[in-house]
């Protein structure tokens, strides 16, 4: 079993709780998603399995697409609606609009205080549930895109577009911070990572059913395809390097004349250098 499904997680479920669901019914331990959501979360989970965990790395490091909601005035120890509320505020709902729509650009996020991103060699959750304070890291994050779905009283909805490692609670905490309030997140869906959207995923039911579609690598990665012939099919899967006489930019995938899958090469000066081999 080679390829990549496309998971709707689920609220509740942990994405190890997926990875786990995943080898049970395909009798293999060879699985590995592409970027963490909470269990609160729902949505796009992608999930590699066999030689596709070859290329977790490069899905997981494409931009993200969420629809999210919170709840203003009030801030959890967790950002979110799973911690305990520590927190309460005024706010002017008025400020709302125009101070989500500044955070379209590129800044210094800092990481939740509830995540497994490591100091020190231990989980900033481990520090969190011992009581004991640590410096939290900062990460550039970019905002591709928000805007503004709805807003009622003291909640609202919004899409975003974001770089890899920003974390919606904290970009929900930010804006709120802007307002001179608080807010937490209560509700999150991912719709999009990379090329493939909500749209082409299944839930764990359906694929438990068998009703779900195993795509193939160059079907989620978006680089050029290109097939060659007997002699650059010899060269690349021994991992020669061979002549960028295709105009390659940043990666390609080759595949022999019978559409098998050869390696994802990518730009060395002059040259197009193996970057994962699949023979």
């Amino acid at each position: 079993m080679n390829g990549v499904i496309v998971v709707n997680k689920e609220k509740g479920m942990t994405s190890f709780d997926v990875v786990h669901e995943i080898k049970k019914i395909f009798h293999t331990k060879k699985v590995g998603h592409t970027g963490t959501l909470d269990p609160l979360a729902e949505g796009v989970l992608i999930v590699c399995i066999g030689n596709a965990t070859k290329i977790v790395e490069l899905i997981t490091a494409k931009d993200k697409e969420y629809i999210a909601e919170a709840k203003l005035g009030i801030k959890t120890d967790t950002l979110d609606t799973e911690g305990e509320i520590v927190d309460k505020k005024d706010f002017n709902i008025e400020l709302l609009e125009d101070t989500l729509n500044s955070y379209k650009k590129t800044y210094l996020q800092e990481v939740p205080i509830y995540s497994a991103v490591k100091v020190n060699g231990k989980k900033l959750y481990e520090y969190a549930r011992n009581g004991i304070e640590v410096e939290l890291p900062k990460k550039e994050v970019t905002i591709k895109e928000i805007e503004l779905l709805s807003s009622s009283n003291d909640k609202f909805k919004f899409r975003c577009l974001v770089t890899k490692g920003c974390y919606i609670r904290s970009l929900i905490n930010d804006i709120a911070t802007s307002m001179n309030t608080y807010a937490t997140m209560t509700s999150l869906v991912r719709t999009k990572q990379g090329k493939t959207t909500i749209n082409d995923a299944y839930t764990l039911e359906e694929i438990r059913n068998n009703n779900y579609k195993l795509y193939t690598i160059d079907e989620v990665l978006d680089y050029p395809v290109i097939e060659v012939d007997e002699y650059l099919e010899k060269k690349i899967s021994n991992g020669m390097k061979i002549d960028n006489t295709f105009n390659i930019k940043d990666k390609v995938i080759f595949k022999n004349k019978d559409n098998k899958l050869l390696g994802i090469y990518e730009v060395d000066q002059e040259k197009l250098k193996v970057w994962k081999n699949f023979n």
